[in-house]
């Protein structure tokens, strides 16, 4: 059968590159280069894009790698979980113990988190203000449906 050959007569290589000039052959390359991935070229460390760490990591970073003077994560749970609590226990004020027992919690996590946040260690001095007004309105709502669970008995 007809095989494929070069002028010289040798065989031609089926996995040799391609000899006609291409759209890449400006690159001097007979194939298109590889992709570039989502992330880059290839793997970079953190920091600037030619890997360059800043600060340097090193005994004096303090346990973590950031930027200097860099703040700790604010701890916004006592007052978002005064919040929680509150609006729960205003919403179930029919079932009186319970909307007692989540809006006294209310208070209580509100007020932890209004002093977390005026010490600037949260930063959600609203939710946490909000969470000990609802708490309060679920208290005093229970105590009206004690007072009316025992004024229609």
């Amino acid at each position: 059968g007809p095989t494929s050959s070069t002028p010289g007569g040798a065989p031609a290589n089926p996995f040799a590159p391609p000899t006609a000039p291409g759209p890449y052959a400006a690159h001097g390359e007979p194939v298109p280069p590889p992709p570039i991935g989502p992330d880059g070229p290839g793997r970079v460390p953190y920091g600037y894009p030619g890997g360059y760490a800043y600060p340097p990591p090193g005994p004096g970073a303090g346990g973590y790698y950031g930027w200097p003077g860099m703040q700790a994560m604010p701890s916004n749970g006592m007052g978002t979980a005064g919040l929680v609590l509150g609006i729960i226990s205003a919403a179930v004020f029919c079932l009186w113990p319970v909307a007692i027992i989540l809006g006294v919690l209310a208070l209580i996590f509100g007020s932890i988190g209004r002093g977390k946040a005026r010490r600037g260690e949260a930063t959600n001095p609203g939710q946490a203000l909000a969470g000990v007004i609802c708490g309060a309105a679920g208290v005093v709502l229970g105590l009206v449906m004690v007072a009316l669970v025992i004024a229609t008995s």
